[in-house]
Protein backbone atom coordinates (compact mmCIF):
# COMPACT_ATOMS: atom_id res chain seq x y z
CA UNK A 1 0.00 0.00 0.00
CA UNK A 2 1.49 3.81 -0.77
CA UNK A 3 1.88 6.35 1.67
CA UNK A 4 -0.82 8.33 -0.45
CA UNK A 5 -3.73 6.12 0.50
CA UNK A 6 -3.03 6.99 4.30
CA UNK A 7 -2.35 10.46 3.45
CA UNK A 8 -5.76 11.02 1.83
CA UNK A 9 -7.54 9.93 4.74
CA UNK A 10 -6.40 11.75 7.37
CA UNK A 11 -8.10 14.89 8.23
CA UNK A 12 -7.39 18.31 7.05
CA UNK A 13 -6.61 19.20 10.62
CA UNK A 14 -4.34 16.15 10.89
CA UNK A 15 -6.69 14.98 13.55
CA UNK A 16 -7.94 11.32 13.44
CA UNK A 17 -10.53 10.27 15.65
CA UNK A 18 -11.48 6.81 17.03
CA UNK A 19 -13.33 5.48 13.80
CA UNK A 20 -10.60 7.28 11.04
CA UNK A 21 -8.14 5.78 13.60
CA UNK A 22 -9.13 2.06 13.24
CA UNK A 23 -9.66 2.31 9.29
CA UNK A 24 -5.92 3.87 9.27
CA UNK A 25 -4.40 1.00 11.66
CA UNK A 26 -6.61 -1.55 9.00
CA UNK A 27 -5.18 0.16 5.94
CA UNK A 28 -1.66 -0.11 7.33
CA UNK A 29 -2.01 -3.73 8.53
CA UNK A 30 -4.40 -5.66 5.28
CA UNK A 31 -3.79 -3.31 3.16
CA UNK A 32 -6.05 -3.08 -0.27
CA UNK A 33 -7.01 -6.70 0.45
CA UNK A 34 -9.50 -5.67 3.13
CA UNK A 35 -12.19 -5.66 1.06
CA UNK A 36 -11.72 -8.82 0.27
CA UNK A 37 -11.05 -9.98 4.12
CA UNK A 38 -14.38 -7.85 4.64
CA UNK A 39 -16.23 -10.01 2.09
CA UNK A 40 -15.37 -13.43 2.94
CA UNK A 41 -16.38 -12.20 6.62
CA UNK A 42 -19.66 -11.33 5.28
CA UNK A 43 -20.21 -14.76 3.32
CA UNK A 44 -19.06 -16.61 6.54
CA UNK A 45 -21.37 -14.62 8.42
CA UNK A 46 -24.30 -15.19 6.05
CA UNK A 47 -23.49 -18.64 6.23
CA UNK A 48 -23.30 -19.00 9.89
CA UNK A 49 -26.73 -16.95 10.53
CA UNK A 50 -28.07 -19.50 7.90
CA UNK A 51 -26.67 -22.68 9.64
CA UNK A 52 -27.66 -21.45 12.73
CA UNK A 53 -31.07 -20.62 11.30
CA UNK A 54 -31.20 -23.80 9.88
CA UNK A 55 -30.58 -25.57 13.25
CA UNK A 56 -33.27 -23.84 15.37
CA UNK A 57 -35.78 -25.24 12.54
CA UNK A 58 -34.49 -28.35 12.92
CA UNK A 59 -34.50 -27.71 16.53
CA UNK A 60 -38.19 -26.74 17.00
CA UNK A 61 -39.26 -29.48 14.20
CA UNK A 62 -37.16 -32.11 16.79
CA UNK A 63 -38.96 -31.14 19.46
CA UNK A 64 -42.55 -31.12 18.05
CA UNK A 65 -42.09 -34.53 17.62
CA UNK A 66 -40.66 -35.59 20.78
CA UNK A 67 -43.24 -33.91 22.10
CA UNK A 68 -45.85 -35.49 20.12
CA UNK A 69 -43.96 -39.11 20.48
CA UNK A 70 -44.27 -38.33 24.56
CA UNK A 71 -47.75 -38.05 24.21
CA UNK A 72 -48.65 -40.56 22.36
CA UNK A 73 -46.58 -42.64 25.08
CA UNK A 74 -48.12 -41.51 27.86
CA UNK A 75 -52.00 -41.89 26.18
CA UNK A 76 -50.35 -46.08 25.39
CA UNK A 77 -49.09 -46.01 28.88
CA UNK A 78 -52.30 -44.91 30.14
CA UNK A 79 -54.54 -47.57 28.58
CA UNK A 80 -52.40 -49.95 29.28
CA UNK A 81 -52.76 -49.16 33.12
CA UNK A 82 -56.33 -48.94 32.96
CA UNK A 83 -56.25 -52.69 31.25
CA UNK A 84 -54.44 -54.05 34.03
CA UNK A 85 -56.71 -52.36 36.66
CA UNK A 86 -59.50 -54.00 34.90
CA UNK A 87 -57.83 -57.21 34.56
CA UNK A 88 -56.82 -57.79 38.06
CA UNK A 89 -60.31 -56.31 39.50
CA UNK A 90 -61.38 -59.44 37.28
CA UNK A 91 -59.03 -61.80 39.19
CA UNK A 92 -59.96 -60.49 42.26
CA UNK A 93 -63.92 -61.05 42.01
CA UNK A 94 -63.16 -64.02 40.15
CA UNK A 95 -61.33 -65.12 43.66
CA UNK A 96 -63.95 -63.49 45.68
CA UNK A 97 -66.69 -66.21 43.89
CA UNK A 98 -64.20 -68.75 43.94
CA UNK A 99 -62.84 -68.48 47.98
CA UNK A 100 -65.50 -70.25 50.42
CA UNK A 101 -66.69 -67.98 53.26
CA UNK A 102 -65.35 -70.07 56.56
CA UNK A 103 -69.01 -69.35 58.29
CA UNK A 104 -70.09 -71.88 55.20
CA UNK A 105 -66.71 -74.50 55.42
CA UNK A 106 -67.41 -74.44 59.20
CA UNK A 107 -71.14 -75.27 58.95
CA UNK A 108 -70.13 -77.88 55.45
CA UNK A 109 -67.18 -79.22 58.23
CA UNK A 110 -69.94 -79.82 60.91
CA UNK A 111 -72.46 -81.63 58.52
CA UNK A 112 -70.00 -83.87 56.89
CA UNK A 113 -68.56 -84.80 60.67
CA UNK A 114 -72.38 -85.63 61.84
CA UNK A 115 -72.63 -87.21 58.56
CA UNK A 116 -69.66 -89.44 59.18
CA UNK A 117 -70.19 -90.10 62.97
CA UNK A 118 -74.13 -91.54 62.27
Amino acid sequence: MSKKNIETEIPSNGVLDGGSKIEAIKNLIFGENIQAYDSEFNSLKKEITQKRDELKEFIEETSQELNGLIDNLSTDLNIRITELENTIADKAEDLDAKKVDKKVLGQLLVKLGNQISE
